[in-house]
């Protein structure tokens, strides 16, 4: 009975983490870089003040009400050219529910003069850096309710102040894309100085950005160990958005053969990325196979995905009973233990049903097995494994 409800708890990761729980707050933080000048807002003191939309878990919905209990992970979001922050309440609304703290700094925002890439990439940096000061400041309202977990997200343009954002910079958990744009200075260029694991959203028929021109080789260039593409087939550039004007009117002049709804586009891209940022930001090593699975598992008519991560790269020294590799594999694995020899080995499906069972040789063959995200049990341990 342990052993299915542990299973069962392990494949439904997937699922439970689409269920919000959390009202959404608001506050407004305008940040001061002493450094530099210009930026938007007013009250952050001497230099370039950056004005910051920031939203939170809370009990109550509302302006600058308090924060539920429990540490949460920050996600700073770059918005796109001549567009607001506002645009984007679909995804501070889902991931705010989840249990994510949403900072949206509103620098950078006009159409003339024209938006400095550089900037807006030093304010994206810099708001992360004093969002998790805010967490040691007994006057904030994050006092002491946020993770040390972060990332740095941002669509088209924001999307690639968010490259800039992440060249040297090991500090952040991850990098998320949202059709980002090549930027002044280079993006595509900033990447080859991105380590950190990043997860590049697209849409196939996005005449802004074109994807050839502006994701692939933003993509292509991340020095990641781990990083995703993912090709939104049918998809648009200002779909990851609510509807805004400029975007729009943008997308009607230049993008074709846009064959999916804005609301479908976003539950895409929920499918997959809720199981990211669990992995990433919550720990959650579970939801790193589930993630996979995820763009395994995702009709080619509708997201056509590439990726370098495993879920081999989970440390063992986190599940340290025994390895098993090649992972993701075609067929047959190799187990080796590190502690007792098991008796039995057992393969569960994302179901939790069991699907094999075996006296331990050290091998383990998946041929006969559909394609998709199992659990390998031994000595009361589990771990994913890919079947490609």
């Amino acid at each position: 009975m342990t052993i299915r409800l542990l299973t069962t708890a392990f494949a439904l990761y997937g699922s439970l983490i689409s269920f919000g729980q959390f009202n959404v707050g608001h506050t407004t933080i305008t940040f001061n870089d002493p450094s530099r000048t210009g930026g938007y807002g007013s009250g952050g003191g001497a230099g370039r003040q950056i004005q910051t939309e920031i939203y939170y878990p809370a009990a109550t919905t509302g302006d600058n009400t308090a924060i539920s209990s429990g540490n949460f992970p920050i996600i700073v979001f770059g918005h796109g050219f001549a567009m607001a922050w506002d645009a984007y309440q679909n995804i501070w609304e889902h991931y705010v529910s989840l249990g994510y703290v949403m900072a949206f700094p509103r620098t950078e925002g006009s159409l003339i003069p024209s938006p400095v890439h550089a900037d807006f990439g030093l304010d994206l940096r810099l708001v992360e850096q004093r969002m998790q000061a805010e967490n040691n400041l007994s006057t904030s309202i994050f006092y002491q309710r946020l993770s040390a977990n972060s990332a740095i997200m941002g669509h088209s343009m924001g999307g690639g102040a968010t490259i800039l954002a992440a060249q040297n910079n090991t500090s952040i958990k991850t990098i998320v894309g949202l059709a980002p744009a090549e930027t002044d200075p280079s993006a595509i260029a900033a990447a080859a100085n991105v380590t950190v694991p990043a997860v590049i959203y697209s849409g196939s028929s996005d005449g802004v950005t074109p994807p050839a021109d502006h994701h692939v080789p933003i993509y292509n260039g991340l020095s990641s160990d781990c990083k995703t593409f993912v090709s939104l087939i049918g998809g648009a550039h200002c779909y990851f958005a609510n509807s805004n004007f400029n975007c729009d009117f943008g997308e009607a002049t230049s993008s074709s053969g846009i064959s999916i709804s804005r609301a479908e586009q976003q539950t895409r891209t929920f499918a997959s990325l809720d199981s990211w940022f669990d992995y990433k930001l919550k720990g959650n090593n579970a939801s790193l196979g589930a993630f996979l699975s995820a763009l395994n598992q995702s009709p080619s008519s509708q997201v056509v995905s590439e990726t370098t991560c495993s879920v081999a790269q989970i440390s063992d020294a986190e599940t340290n009973e025994f390895i098993i590799y090649p992972n993701p594999t075609n067929g047959i694995i190799s187990v080796d233990y590190l502690k007792n020899y098991p008796e039995i080995i057992q393969v569960f499906d994302v179901s939790g049903a069991l699907v094999l069972e075996k006296f331990s040789d050290g091998t383990i063959d998946l041929s006969n097995l559909n394609k998709g995200f199992y659990t390998i049990l031994v000595n009361g341990q589990f771990k994913p494994i890919l079947k490609n």
